[in-house]
């Protein structure tokens, strides 16, 4: 008992640090988690989850998958689909099939395996993974189209690849024991996985009628939830080995495109759910290695891993997009990105075992080698894939950006200070007519309401780092505040006006609102008022001989400073209850009353005039 309660708290201690390093450094999470793993099991032996759990930690892990699953299948809107749906549906219907071809030749002829076990594990491969996929994205900021294919392609392939193991898995079991065919094996799995879809299906339904008529309370849905999704993936597992992957992402992604309303309020708590599985299952999967799996890795498995990288992937991907609208730079970039996750690692764990009771050697080596694998994809393609964006221009804005919600003289004026900084900026508003000073200055806008869901389909919001929410109703700015926090931060979501104290009961509490703007905390009223006055903004260069105090000297006495932008882009703002520390190379925006002038200005201004000329009649 106590080595199972050490096991858990070093998973949750070594899986979580491991993310705020991420976090904290830009390394791929993936890999400190594995090396966090694999320093705590195999090196230095603090824990053994496989002596910690022992029979239970097969299935711990493959539910934790099928979570994992779910969640990504979430993620995937139709309304993308329609967009990119060309490209997807290349990459499944041809990718899937070319790249299970492309690695058991790899596997064969490179690696040295048997064809069976060749065979299996190329079908294993055809996975990449949104564990590891959609963090990379985040990471690096791709354009909106490739970012969405890897991204489907992740999500959707993953249940494939695990059937293709199982089509395998199944062929070579069969003719070793009674001779049969692939006519006798395939239509059985492919009846099975279609039956699995359907149960799929058929949960998302009871639960998206369910929900919305109050059959179920709100404190039990989650509950509720992620026992119908266990109870799918279980149920469809007795059905054929691996079909509840299936069943678990149709179930997700029919979930996501029937629009109900009350699952958005379990939003952040699944991509909880999903951070805690992520980094437990690679901790446990990267601390049961053994070192004497390892020790069979030789130098032709060095070998396949470049194959996997340098033909299979390119060939899979660039004759599954041929004669696609697809352009050639967003081609070469998938070509090259295909990150492997904890689908793989948990799949090739299951078959390993499997294929040694039929008596084929090489598939102990499975783990070890899916291990290579991953840790080989994710450091190639980690690592490189700024790099490899920047060379096909397939990345987005490089500098963090600003998205502000409401049309206004106040809000136009700073998107001009903005967008004269090269800084992203984009200014939405539901009204086309308040939108026409912000098209007159030539600034992006977008024309729709920021709170509806098709908004994230019609724009990338991935550059922007900051949100502003500064509209006439304070009551809707808190709201977006509050939808938007989860997804960009709760520390980077503004509005205009000071929080009122807690005890007030007629204001908006605190904890709703987004931060206020300015250490002032100006109102929407108050900034109307200015802008009538003529305040403006004005941005201020900071160095080693002009430092922050020279620039309020050199400001009109009331001015307020609203943030400051640091030479790589990045915006920290001067709000009611923090103030950033300017350093020499930051430039600071602040909002200023227009200046006096000086009596000696005035009376130079009175002189100038009254030496003018008469002007002719």
């Amino acid at each position: 008992m106590e080595e199972q309660a050490l096991v858990i708290a070093l998973v949750g201690v070594l899986g979580i640090g491991a993310q705020w390093v991420a976090w904290r450094t830009g390394w791929p999470a993936i890999v400190l988690m594995l090396a966090a793993g694999f320093l705590a099991g195999p090196v230095l032996g603090i824990m053994d989850p496989e002596s910690a759990f022992g029979d239970l930690l097969e299935p711990m892990i493959s539910i934790g998958v099928a979570l994992i699953l779910f969640e990504g299948g979430l993620s995937l809107d139709f309304r993308e689909f329609r967009k990119y749906g060309g490209g997807v549906w290349r990459l499944v219907v041809f990718g899937v099939p070319l790249g299970w071809f492309f690695g058991s030749l790899a596997g064969y002829y490179v690696a040295g395996l048997v064809w069976p076990v060749a065979i299996l594990f190329a079908g294993i491969l055809v996975v990449t993974g949104p564990t590891v996929v959609i963090p990379l994205l985040r990471q690096s900021a791709v354009q909106q189209r490739p970012a969405a294919l890897l991204k489907w392609e992740a999500i959707v392939n993953d249940p494939f690849g695990a059937l293709c193991a199982v089509i395998a898995y199944e062929y070579f079991r069969s003719t070793a024991t009674g001779g049969g065919t692939a006519y006798d094996v395939v239509p059985e799995i492919a009846i099975a996985a279609g039956i699995s879809g359907l149960i799929g299906f058929a949960a998302a339904y009871v639960i998206a009628w369910s929900f919305p008529r109050g059959l179920v309370p709100e404190f039990l849905k989650v509950p509720v939830l992620l026992v119908a999704v266990v109870g799918t993936f279980v149920l469809c597992n007795k059905i054929e080995h691996e079909a509840g992957l299936l069943a678990v992402t149709v179930m997700g992604i029919a979930l996501a495109n029937m629009h109900v309303s009350s699952l958005r309020s379990i939003h952040p708590f699944k991509q909880n759910i999903a951070v805690l599985l992520v980094s437990g299952i690679f901790i446990l999967l990267s601390a049961g290695l053994d070192i004497e799996q390892l020790r069979q890795f030789e130098w032709q498995f060095g070998l396949f891993l470049l194959a996997l990288l340098f033909l299979v992937r390119p060939a899979t991907v660039l004759l599954s997009l041929l004669f696609s609208d697809v352009p050639w730079n967003e081609r070469l970039f998938l070509a090259w990105i295909a990150p492997r996750g904890i689908v793989l690692v948990a799949i090739c764990g299951l078959f390993a075992l499997r294929l040694e009771d039929l008596g084929y050697a090489d598939g102990t080596i499975l783990v070890g080698l899916s291990f290579a694998v991953v840790v080989t994809t994710i450091v190639a393609h980690g690592f490189t894939v700024d790099l490899v964006a920047r060379l096909l221009k397939v990345k987005g804005f490089s500098r963090p950006g600003m998205l502000i919600v409401g049309c206004t003289p106040w809000t136009v004026a700073l998107a001009k200070q903005m967008h004269d900084l090269d800084t992203p900026v984009m200014i939405v508003d539901s009204s086309w007519q308040r939108l026409k000073p912000a098209r007159a200055a030539g600034l992006p806008t977008y024309h729709g309401e920021i709170l509806n869901e098709a908004t994230e389909h019609n724009i990338d919001l991935t550059p922007y780092q900051a949100l502003i929410a500064a509209t006439d109703n304070e009551a809707y700015n808190t709201l977006v505040c509050s939808e938007f926090a989860p997804e960009i931060g709760t520390d980077r979501v503004y509005q205009l006006g000071e929080s009122e104290p807690d005890d007030d009961h007629r204001a908006i509490p605190a904890s709703l609102r987004g931060r206020s703007l300015f250490r002032s905390g100006f109102g929407v009223d108050d900034v109307q008022q200015r802008q009538n006055e003529g305040w403006v903004f004005r941005r201020t260069k900071l160095s080693d001989k002009f430092n922050v105090d020279d620039a309020r000297e050199t400001l009109p006495e009331a001015t307020s400073m609203l943030l400051l932008i640091e030479p790589d882009g990045e915006m920290r703002f001067f709000t009611h209850a923090s103030a950033p520390e300017p350093e020499p190379g930051d430039t600071i925006i602040s909002y200023s009353p227009p200046r006096t002038k000086t009596p000696e200005e005035q009376a130079a201004k009175r002189a100038g005039k009254g030496g003018q000329k008469p002007k002719p009649a």
